[in-house]
């Protein structure tokens, strides 16, 4: 009767003991935005389509959606501030791509400094130097990576997010830059460790230069979601000679639950050059 009750009580200890781990891993529902912001650019190019002219439109939409993290392409300084004021309930993370401090545009990443703990994050160039500031093989321009590595204070489940926007001329700068950020997340993330990497990659999924996205398990959220769309993500404030889709997300080890290109009016018949994107996933 001892013995039976000894190990009776062993099981207890040992079950109480797992229960925090196992609760830390139930499931959640999560949003996010992948939006290419269209930086603000001098007085005059875009014309009716400048920043201060669709700012509250963009304002509106992220309010109206409510993701728990967004990444942001090509957002300059006076943009930040901008969401900032606006999103005071988000952390953003991300720095300029001419100087990794402020210069230039920023692939920023923002998320809710509620729901998240912020455990690694950092920014790395697209080029054979990624941790200096550097510009990469046939490149136009200086570009990046933001990274976080986020873990949701609920569920202790954690994931990393990578927010890029690859090259908008140079060939071989985008074919490599997907080797490095495969060759990135190889090094950064433990394996079964779920991953998004999204943002504006300037290449249609039909790419060939994404076969190794696929070579290492990370796969088109647009292309496996059960609620999907295939609608152009560029449209050039609707003066695209050719619209095209070249916005994406690509997971792993993620449940996606729906993509969607968010083409509503928000004020303003286009928010950006390019619609945003968004995932609806679990994990």
């Amino acid at each position: 009767m001892k013995r039976t009750f000894s190990l009776l009580f062993l099981c207890v200890v040992l079950v109480a003991g797992a229960m925090p781990q196992l609760f830390s891993q139930k499931s959640a529902q999560y949003k996010l935005i992948s939006y290419n912001i269209r930086y603000c650019a001098a007085s005059g190019e875009d014309g009716d389509n400048a920043w201060d002219n669709r700012k509250s439109a963009s304002v509106k939409m992220l309010k109206q959606e409510k993701p728990d993290l967004f990444g942001l392409q090509e957002a300059l300084p006076a943009q930040l501030q901008f969401i900032e004021e606006n999103f005071p309930q988000y952390t953003r993370i991300g720095v300029g791509r001419d100087d990794g401090k402020q210069a230039g545009e920023c692939m920023a990443v923002f998320f809710l400094t509620d729901k998240f703990e912020l455990l690694e994050s950092g920014t790395r160039w697209l080029s054979a130097t990624p941790e200096k500031v550097s510009m990469g093989w046939d490149a136009a321009c200086f570009r990046t990576v933001t990274f976080v590595h986020l873990k949701d204070k609920k569920t202790g489940r954690d994931f990393f997010y990578f927010n890029t926007h690859l090259d908008h001329v140079g060939e071989l700068a985008r074919k490599n830059s997907v080797l490095l950020l495969c060759q990135l997340i190889s090094e950064m993330v433990p394996e079964g460790t779920p991953v998004i990497l999204g943002g504006d990659l300037n290449s249609s999924i039909e790419s060939p230069i994404f076969e190794p996205f696929a070579m290492n398990n990370l796969l088109p959220a647009r292309n496996i979601a059960p609620k999907t769309d295939n609608k152009d993500t560029f449209n050039g404030f609707g003066n695209a000679p050719k619209p095209c889709v070249i916005d994406h997300i690509f997971i792993r080890d993620i449940n996606p639950i729906e993509f969607q290109t968010l083409t509503k009016d928000y004020g303003k018949p286009y928010i950006s050059d390019h619609y945003p994107i968004k995932l609806r996933f679990e994990m």
